[in-house]
């Protein structure tokens, strides 16, 4: 059977604990999730706050190949027309083909959160919902509390979906919004469901008593056509179920398709890079996509997985795209890798003297906490060197950088950098918010002087994660610098005890990257 993924990672994800999405974050997010044939992707409620007005007005000039997105709100509020409900409006405004509409669906919240009479509320969902099928919009119904409401009043909690389904809703999703249900719970109530609606039904599931994951594999297994949750299992309080773990368990074990099967070895890539843009560590103990899924240490199991893999393996780990790792002797797949080399010479094989310097390098990197799954552009860097295939396009002869504190003027910091290109060196200075800004500033203002078309490139984000956090202020960090010009946008990373280094490595590998593919596009283009 086929089943619709909808992902909420941009709404729902974005009210976790130390989660705070960019509008360019979402934008990159929704890429990924696009490229990994996700379905639906719920980008946030335009009505709440200006950052997700403003994604909208961007992601207008998105071009996916597989995803809708779904603008997310409210049902019209109690003694207010929709036609005069702001919320609504802005959900209007919003420009998707698709809504995602929320409304009551147990009497508790209908009577004394919305302060509504019971018959107030169904008006409320049935209006908001015609009125955007009116409109020509796909909605979607979120029943919020449904099955706490079944619970507490069955009939009451039908008579919501009836509700919906009158207004014409294209779906009814039965949300398990405080996480409390048990998968036997979860069967039994849909079963229920099924026989008093003919629209079709989906699930939305909350992990407060961990079993977000079993229970939506529940729902779809009686009959729910379609499955909510984040990618990462992001979301408030004990957060929302886990997506990268739904979907190969019922796609690989149950034989449902949620995304096409060609897409199914970037699952964890996708992870990867998703964790990276929300500046989250990746629980390396995830199923399918951590990296401990497929890890044995040292005995009887690495002895039995080198015999027959699936004597300790559920499934092979090139089916999600992840590793094999044998944590004593760290002996690791080539294949993955390869993959990406051979973008870069397709000329290399797996067993190339050359595919092994790459990725004991690659290797010895991520020992050291360099992470490319989230900085593409610094891992063409890395094979390319090692390959002999880059050139130095200028060479650092100083840098110094200065803060003020406390800081009283507009700019926090400056930078002074002195640089060699060819036989010519040129000094400047620059101002910053900070060091990082003004060295990256001080940076392209010198090096504009030789490469005019780094006048286009700006830095788009900046991110520094903590690798050793027993270590205080002496700890290693990672920093991934994300540039963009008038085209494209890449991600490049550095590793340090200093995080000025380590942003001036990614600082200086952006830049490197820029001139470099300018040169291949130049190289190749004829009427260059």
């Amino acid at each position: 059977m086929n089943l619709e993924i909808f992902d909420s990672t941009l709404r729902d994800g974005a009210q976790g604990a130390g989660i705070n999405f960019s509008v360019e974050d979402k934008l990159n997010i929704v890429k990924a999730l696009d490229d990994l044939g996700i379905a639906y992707i719920e980008a946030g409620n335009p009505g709440s706050n200006p950052k997700d007005l403003e994604f909208f007005e961007k992601a207008k000039h998105c071009r996916l190949q597989s995803a809708q997105l779904v603008a997310f709100g409210a049902t019209r509020r109690r003694n207010i027309r929709v036609e005069e409900d702001n919320n609504c409006l802005s959900l209007l405004n919003a420009g998707t083909d698709a809504v995602a509409i929320f409304g009551k669906a147990w009497d508790l919240h209908a009577t004394k959160i919305l302060n509504a009479t019971l018959e107030e509320n169904l008006h409320m969902i049935y209006d908001t919902i015609s009125f955007f099928k009116e409109k020509g919009k796909t909605v979607i119904f979120d029943a919020e509390h449904f099955f706490d409401g079944f619970k507490n009043n069955p009939s009451y909690a039908i008579d919501a979906l009836h509700a919906a389904e009158k207004g014409g809703a294209d779906l009814l999703c039965l949300c398990e919004t405080n996480g409390g249900c048990f998968p036997d719970e979860v069967s039994s109530i849909v079963d229920e469901v099924k026989k008093q609606v003919t629209t079709p039904l989906g699930i939305h599931c909350h992990n407060d008593s961990g079993c977000g994951i079993a229970n939506s594999i529940a729902a779809v297994l009686a009959g729910c056509k379609q499955v909510q949750g984040t990618y990462l299992g992001y979301g408030e309080r004990c957060g929302n179920a886990n997506l990268s773990a739904i979907i190969p368990n019922l796609q690989l074990k149950r034989g449902h398709i949620c995304i096409p099967e060609n897409k199914m070895q970037k699952l964890t890539t996708t992870a990867r890079l998703i964790a990276e843009i929300a500046n989250q560590p990746l629980e390396n103990n995830l199923p399918y996509v951590g990296r401990s899924a497929f890890s044995h240490k040292a005995g009887m199991h690495i002895d039995g997985v080198n015999k027959l893999s699936r004597s300790f393996e559920h499934i092979c780990p090139d089916q999600v795209g992840n590793e094999r790792h044998f944590l004593m002797s760290e002996v690791a797949g080539r294949s993955t890798v390869l993959k990406k080399i051979n973008k870069i010479d397709p000329t290399l094989t797996k067993d190339a003297e050359e595919t092994q310097l790459i990725c004991d390098t690659v290797k010895q990197k991520e020992y050291e906490g360099f992470q490319y799954e989230a900085a593409e552009a610094s891992f063409e860097l890395l094979v390319k060197k090692l390959l002999g295939q880059t050139k130095k396009y200028f060479h650092l002869d100083y840098f110094k950088t200065v803060v003020d504190e406390p800081s009283v003027q507009k700019y926090s910091a400056s930078a002074i950098i002195k640089v060699t290109v060819g036989k010519q060196t040129e000094i400047t200075a620059a101002e910053g918010d900070g060091p990082v800004h003004a060295l990256d500033s001080a940076l392209r203002r010198v090096l504009v002087l030789f490469y005019p078309q780094l006048s286009n490139v700006r830095l788009t984000d900046y991110k520094v994660r903590v690798l050793e956090p027993q270590k205080a202020t002496g700890a290693k960090v990672r920093v991934l610098i994300t540039s963009s010009d008038e085209k494209d946008s890449w991600t490049t990373v550095g590793v340090s005890t200093d995080v000025i280094d380590a942003s001036w490595q990614a600082l200086v590998e952006s830049i490197e990257y820029k001139l470099a593919k300018d040169e291949e596009i130049n190289d190749t283009d004829p009427n260059s």
